[in-house]
């Protein structure tokens, strides 16, 4: 099963290299211009994607000025990072809609339903899909284990990162 597990998750990894790689680009664009402009990065994880938050507020590769989110701290030199497991969180979706009216750009992370009415996807500036619809590793009986939602997040957080700070870079 160890195999199985990994191997999916490598091709986990590189679906969301591969189709998210033009909303990778825009979202590290909006996160380098709060970096530069002295912005604040305000960062919410919703259920398990507070391992996200973890690592971004006490990872070893930091955003600088990185707080966990707080709506009434939110200024438009800010900007804010979604985390959720489906685009159909009501909680993403709501602080989502609220970030809007206030014309605070936000950055979304979760994965993409198809059939879905109300979506993250349509409250935020940029959306990164992490590609993970269903458990990934099969069982003798059919069925299917392991869904390791906040390992894909984990991915794509420090994919952002590396790109925001590359592009930061380049103004230093």
């Amino acid at each position: 099963m160890l195999k199985i597990l990994s191997t999916q998750l490598v091709g986990v990894f590189q679906r969301i290299s591969v189709q998210e790689e033009q909303q990778f680009e825009d979202a590290a664009r909006l996160l380098a211009q709060a970096v530069i402009g002295n912005g604040t990065i305000f960062i919410y994880g919703i259920d398990e994607m507070e391992a996200v938050v973890a690592e971004a507020l006490h990872g070893a590769e930091r955003f600088p000025n990185v707080k966990r989110f707080n709506m009434t701290e939110v200024t438009t030199a800010d900007r804010v990072l979604i985390i959720a497991r489906f685009c159909t969180d009501e909680k993403a979706i709501d602080i989502a809609k609220q970030l809007q009216k206030q014309n605070i750009w936000t950055i979304g992370m979760s994965s993409v339903k198809a059939e879905t009415t109300a979506s993250l996807v349509d409250y935020v500036d940029v959306h990164i899909d992490l590609c993970l619809k269903h458990p990934l590793v099969p069982t003798e009986d059919g069925t299917r284990v392991g869904f390791p939602s906040a390992i894909a997040a984990l991915f794509a957080y420090h994919s952002l990162a590396l790109m925001t700070q590359e592009i930061v870079a380049e103004y230093e």
